[in-house]
């Protein structure tokens, strides 16, 4: 009777065992399930061509998304304060929208989540759908980053055509311009400015230097020229938008641009529609990309979402969104993505501000991918010490 007890007793701990830990799961998968607050940062600009995408899944999804906040920032900036923030164990960011810049600078300092091949599973699909061009910018997020729009971008000279009847076509003529008209040519900082860093990384091919991607070693006539063109330049705005309404206001009359900042903001009437783009003879296109990053530090309920949302962003009715209003053109980085699918009002606007000269220039021109993480961020020291430093 007493053996009968003990064994009784036995599995009656054995019962008790399991059915705490079948609520203990229970538990975890309840908080899995609770829809979770999504915090995301820009410091690209992407927003102009993915928020609705972003807050369509929301909608879509009150089960996982319960709210989704919007922050803007400027991309120098990100690296230093998700590193404080994983130092202190916090995440406060859930999402970050980048270019190639804050992406190279998170990259050096390990800030990202390695989305591939640790999460190959839930974006092997979307890697075999990218353009061409796309998959090379896709590679230089080397797993930490999934691409999700692409602009064929530069660089290209923008320009009043009231007062620039033979526009620059060469560097020599774009330097020679600028020392005879001091003051009116302007570029923004490369570390927070697309068409800033496109022009930059852009030169070497223009001027023949030594390797196009080796900043410190092989780039003696980009530095070169960058040091003359200072004399003429009156200073580095931090951003490309500042460009944009000095050039619509008239107080100066070029700049570099590449294809999106060329037709938005003639689009939004920052820049007279009537202003002209010039290609430089035989350059090649460093093309540009935005990337969603997740910050390490981020719990795994929220990256499970995230990995949803990414999936859904990167479909073809969302990927047809990116067109936008040319922000970011052409915007899809993945295949089969016509114009004709974006919504009627980005068709609109493409097909009155976009320009007819940049298919035959997508066709005929070569194609690079930018600077690679710790090449980008070494070219921007560089920049900053030796070229932006000249006008503090």
């Amino acid at each position: 009777m007493t053996g009968t007890q003990h064994t009784f007793k036995g599995k009656g701990v054995r019962m008790h065992a399991l059915a705490g830990a079948l609520m203990l799961a229970c538990a975890a998968v309840a908080a899995q399930a609770a829809p979770v607050a999504l915090n995301i940062v820009d410091v690209a600009g992407n927003l102009a061509v993915t928020q609705k995408a972003l807050e369509s899944f929301r909608d879509q999804n009150p089960d996982l998304v319960s709210s989704m906040t919007f922050t803007n920032a400027p991309a120098p900036q990100i690296p230093g304060k998700i590193k404080a923030m994983q130092n202190a164990k916090r995440a406060d960011i859930d999402l970050v929208l980048t270019g190639t810049d804050a992406l190279a600078a998170g990259i050096e300092q390990d800030l990202w989540v390695k989305l591939l091949p640790d999460h190959q599973d839930k974006f092997k699909d979307i890697l075999s759908q990218y353009t061409t061009n796309a998959a090379r910018m896709q590679d230089l997020a080397k797993g930490y980053g999934l691409e999700v729009s692409f602009m064929q971008s530069g660089p290209l000279l923008e320009y009043n055509p009231d007062k620039v009847q033979n526009p620059p076509k060469t560097p020599a003529e774009l330097l020679a311009w600028c020392k005879a008209n001091p003051g009116q040519f302007l570029y923004a900082r490369p570390a927070n400015s697309g068409p800033g860093r496109t022009f930059l990384m852009g030169l070497p091919y223009l001027l023949g230097d030594k390797d196009p991607y080796d900043p410190i070693n092989g780039w003696d006539k980009t530095w070169q020229f960058l040091k003359e063109l200072n004399d003429c330049v009156p200073y580095y705005p931090g951003g490309t938008s500042a460009i944009m309404k000095e050039l619509g206001q008239g107080s100066r009359t070029m700049t570099v641009t590449v294809t999106g900042w060329d037709i938005n903001p003639r689009a939004l009437g920052i820049v007279p529609a009537n202003f002209k783009i010039q290609a430089f003879d035989n350059f090649t296109w460093v093309n540009d990309a935005h990337y969603m990053v997740i910050p390490r530090g981020v719990s795994e309920e929220k990256q499970a979402v995230l990995f949803k949302l990414m999936q859904f962003i990167m479909q073809p009715k969302q990927q047809a969104m990116t067109y936008d209003t040319g922000y970011f053109y052409p915007g899809p980085a993945i295949r089969d993505v016509p114009l004709s699918a974006a919504p009627k009002e980005s068709q609109e606007v493409i097909e009155k501000y976009g320009r007819p000269e940049y298919e035959q220039l997508t066709a005929s021109r070569p194609s690079a991918v930018p600077l690679d993480a710790k090449a980008m961020v070494a070219a921007f020291h560089k920049w900053d010490t030796d070229i932006g430093a000249l006008k503090k």
